[in-house]
């Protein structure tokens, strides 16, 4: 690695080139259960310093077939999918300028932090709303390569629907702009005859020669993070070819995204919070076609793990919150608290409305709380004019976007272990559906909270486990088997937001069929011939590599 370190700098590479131990052990690990050490940290200045390291790597891939390069932002990636054995190419210390916003769009570079982007977007009253509920933590182009999600896809959907066009630098080494185009721009581009023409035009053959099973493959869910999206790409109707659906998803495994162009949308001043304590599963089966008739912005909740977690953890928030706000936390739990004397529900439900004005929020969820008045709903209306520290609601955002990071920081005899962390059914089922997964998670003796997307029937499983005990490892296959089958049996998909990487890609062809994998190997190798993007993630990926890096020590 010394000899391709020295041919980076002769090349013009301008970042940073790290292969110290600790580094090395720093990019080791993102936030899954997983651990592969790369050889190599490089931190690009620029997006010429992303495809000098691309054309230098495709150039020695011959003479150094171990090479490949993963692209890591924030490293906030549940499934394993930002790391990598060769080289990691580290975002977030030079390419993270905003760059441009506006009340309708922001262009941005991919190490820039959500939080950060955020804050620049809300001062033109927009926001782009497909925000992970790692949100504090997560970087925008982490959000792309995983196509995430959150709370507000019910409403919006997913990043995917907010990607205008992306920068990105592909196997040749050259960067180029990735937008929709019509079928006239399309041809032109086909007709380029060049490295790029070449991929507009077998990528436009595979979804033509397959129209008909490609549009059938499309998991019958509202959202999905599980193989290439190709569904999307060419739509015969409209006319449109989009090739951003591909890479939006693709985990850096088909390209490397340099700049960003979010679509934004207002952000409403107003919302509004009912909170249903849901002692009795079986009520979903009314709950929930009754909620979604009302088009909520949100549809959220949690589980009684969570909410005993965040109060045995209380202490914790005082850090987190800042002293105002944490008594301000305290003294709105009160109400809360005389409720649960009536006994802990299975479930706490969290139904958002938004709205422009007050008036408009408080009429929305008033109507809501008439009809479910038989289940003691409650709820609370916020002006986010105000000061964040005022919002009566706060306390159950605060549990359910931080319950993960509860787990990981504050359980010190075990580990997280999200493996099952992102199924997702279709809501009429979860009354069969969560009944026959506690059961699993009670057979394998598994501690996992439960948090999700109520709306979406997108939930959240993570386990904590001695990962270190052979025999508690010895229970990642079995049971992950179980979960998924079972997800698969209710026609739903294994990721609605947090992508395959190591743990799912293996799974793609029960989620898919063997054809339709086929065409996932297809899209990979027409971008990737030589397979120098994220290796063993999406359709590279295999169980026995992925179960062999499984962490062992924490």
């Amino acid at each position: 690695m010394d000899q391709f370190k020295q041919t980076l700098q002769k090349a013009g590479f301008k970042g940073e080139l790290d292969d110290s131990a600790d580094s090395r052990d720093f990019y080791s690990h993102d936030a899954s259960l997983f651990e592969v050490k790369p050889q190599l940290i490089v931190f690009p200045h620029d997006a010429q310093d992303v495809s000098i390291l691309i054309a230098q790597v495709a150039a020695h891939k011959k003479a150094m077939p171990e090479l490949s390069i993963t692209a890591r932002s924030a490293g906030t990636d549940m499934a394993g999918g930002a790391i990598n054995d060769s080289i990691i190419m580290s975002m977030t210390q030079h390419m993270n300028k905003i760059e441009k916003v506006s009340a309708t769009e922001a262009q941005t570079q991919p190490g820039v932090f959500y939080r950060d982007f955020e804050k620049e977007t809300l001062k033109h009253n927009a926001l782009m709303p497909s925000y992970p509920a790692s949100r504090d933590l997560a970087s925008v182009g982490g959000m792309v390569a995983n196509n995430s999600g959150g709370e507000k896809s019910l409403e919006y959907g997913k990043v995917k629907d907010f990607v205008n066009s992306l920068q990105v630098v592909f196997a040749d080494g050259n960067e180029y702009t990735v937008k929709p185009l019509n079928k006239q721009q399309l041809d032109a581009k086909i007709a380029q005859k060049d490295y790029e023409g070449k991929i507009y035009q077998r990528i436009f053959d595979l979804c033509e020669d397959h129209y008909d099973a490609i549009k059938e493959a499309k998991p019958k869910v509202s959202k999905n993070s599980m193989g290439y999206t190709l569904w999307e790409v060419w739509d015969r109707e409209s006319g449109v070819f989009d090739l951003t659906k591909l890479i939006v998803g693709s985990e850096g495994t088909l390209g490397m995204v340099t700049d960003i162009t979010y679509r934004l949308v207002p952000s409403r001043a107003h919302s509004g919070l009912l909170v249903l304590f849901l002692h009795d599963i079986e009520d979903l089966g009314e709950l929930i076609p009754t909620v979604l008739r009302y088009k909520p912005a949100t549809f959220e909740s949690f589980d009684d793990q969570t909410l005993w977690l965040s109060i045995r953890f209380m202490p914790s928030f005082l850090k987190m919150l800042g002293p105002k706000r944490f008594i301000h936390l305290l003294l709105t739990l009160i109400p809360d608290g005389l409720q649960l004397l009536r006994g802990i529900p299975k479930l706490i439900l969290m139904v958002e409305f938004n709205g422009d004005t007050e008036d408009e929020v408080r009429k929305k969820v008033k109507a809501l709380h008439q009809e479910l008045s038989k289940h003691r709903a409650r709820y609370e209306i916020n002006g986010f004019e105000e000061d964040a520290s005022e919002a009566k609601s706060e306390k159950f955002w605060i549990m359910r976007r931080n319950s993960f990071q509860l787990l990981r920081s504050k359980v010190k005899d075990k580990h997280t272990a999200p493996f099952i962390d992102d199924l997702i059914v279709n809501p009429e089922y979860l009354p069969q559906f969560l009944p026959k997964l506690r059961k699993i998670i009670k057979k394998y003796k598994l501690f996992a909270t439960i948090a999700g997307h109520m709306g979406d029937g997108n939930f959240h499983i993570i386990p904590l486990m001695k990962l270190e005990d052979p025999k508690e490892r010895a229970k990642l296959l079995p049971a992950m088997k179980e979960v998924d089958e079972l997800v698969l049996k209710y026609h739903g998909s294994l990721s609605g937001e947090h992508n395959d990487g190591l743990v799912r890609g293996p799974w793609l062809k029960q989620q898919f069929g063997e054809d339709i994998l086929d065409m996932f190997k297809d899209v990979k190798t027409i971008f990737d011939p030589e397979n120098i993007f994220n290796p063993h993630k999406k359709s590279d990926a295999d169980w026995d590599y992925s179960f062999s890096h499984i962490r062992d020590h924490f």
